[in-house]
């Protein structure tokens, strides 16, 4: 009894092993957005005047709900 020999990977299954694990590595990078910086220039002018307001704020329970009210207030001057 013969028997076949075992299938060798490709050219292109080997390239498209390597492209996943490149890709797999390439996400383990830093955040591109980090959330202590300011979101836009209007936030960075409003922290600049004392006037910046959380974009969250813990409700009764606790838990952080958006800061609605607060930033849709007119602002006291």
């Amino acid at each position: 009894m013969r028997r076949s020999p075992r299938p060798q990977l490709g050219p292109v299954a080997t390239a498209c092993v390597l492209a996943a694990v490149m890709l797999a590595g390439a996400g383990c990078q830093k955040v591109l957005f980090p959330s202590d910086l300011p979101r836009n220039q209007f936030e960075t002018h409003d922290r600049m005047r004392q006037r910046y307001v959380p974009l969250e704020e813990p409700d009764v329970f606790g838990r952080p709900q958006p800061a609605l009210r607060a930033r849709l207030s007119q602002p006291e001057e």
